[in-house]
């Protein structure tokens, strides 16, 4: 469910699941992709279907959600389903990546960091700290420390991430991060 939902959070999993169906009924991309993963984890009464749960990734992703190219990705990474295919993985990530996914654009850098080419990690990873990505913003931090970025790479990921963080701002963000500094943190 979104988290910019108006209706309030379902009480029990029966109510989740009909209003899910509801949301599959009108072709909404999110729904398709949720109900990918509980086939591929086999959860809320569904069957652990791979099958099913490609079938419904492709699905959302030719509706536009590029979270369901990543999911694609990830389970080609890991074998998930499917035989291990890093080349698969990749095209898929890319995909994600060009749709705008934050996590598949940190999968690539860290591709690119496995296969030694810094200058491509460094530009993927600077993608991703735009679009909020903590983890990449460390990475790049540990490059610079390392001599492998420099200190500009770091100073516009820093200026990046604060940009980020300042679009995202808001009254309700910063009462849920000073109710619980753990599970609400967003900085």
């Amino acid at each position: 469910m979104s988290s910019f939902c108006r209706i309030p959070t379902p009480y029990t999993e029966e109510e989740a699941i009909e209003r899910e169906k509801k949301r599959l009924d009108l072709d909404d991309p999110l729904a398709i992709h949720n109900l990918g993963c509980d086939y591929r984890d086999g959860r809320f009464g569904y069957t652990q279907d791979y099958t099913k749960a490609f079938h419904l990734w492709h699905r959302a992703a030719e509706l536009g959600h590029a979270t369901a190219y990543g999911s694609i990705g990830t389970a080609y990474y890991l074998g998930t389903g499917v035989e291990v295919d890093k080349k698969k993985a990749t095209h898929y990530y890319k995909l994600s990546a060009i749709e705008g996914n934050v996590t598949a654009r940190y999968n690539l850098g860290n591709k690119e960091l496995k296969a030694g080419d810094l200058d491509r990690a460094v530009k993927h990873f600077m993608i991703a700290v735009r679009g909020g990505s903590n983890s990449s913003l460390e990475i790049i931090k540990q490059l610079y420390l390392d001599g492998h970025a420099t200190k500009e790479d770091y100073t516009k990921a820093l200026r990046l991430y604060q940009e980020y963080l300042s679009e995202i701002k808001s009254v309700q963000r910063d009462k849920a991060a000073a109710f619980n500094s753990e599970k609400y943190q967003y900085y």
